[in-house]
């Protein structure tokens, strides 16, 4: 029988690259949230409902930047918060709520 051998070294240096790339996007959608931008709240949102740019699935996590999105007027977010609900329970749907009310009030803290 014959040993195949896998070339990892080609794939790792896309692997690290795209991670990087992950983390780099979820930074800059931090710092934008940071200073209010709808759009960052949205794409946190996103990243955390499908697992994505280097963070785990996280339901309570999307509804919370759903939900912020949507109060700051994105024109899909609530759709998509109500997505995300659909999977969830009470509980966990009350503990993103409380996570938004928290950023909001460190937010307010930051502004003022």
């Amino acid at each position: 029988m014959e040993t195949v051998w896998i070339n990892q070294t080609a794939a790792a240096p896309l692997a690290a690259k795209d991670f990087a790339a992950g983390d780099m996007m979820i930074a800059q959608a931090l710092a934008a949230a940071a200073q209010g931008d709808s759009s960052a709240y949205f794409d946190l949102g996103v990243a955390y409902s499908t697992g994505s740019h280097g963070v785990d699935c996280d339901l309570i996590e999307a509804h919370k930047w759903f939900n912020l999105a949507a109060v700051a007027g994105h024109e899909d977010a609530a759709a998509c918060r109500a997505e995300v609900s659909d999977d969830m329970t009470a509980s966990e749907i009350a503990e993103a709520q409380r996570r938004a009310r928290q950023w909001l009030s460190a937010s307010m803290r930051k502004a003022a």
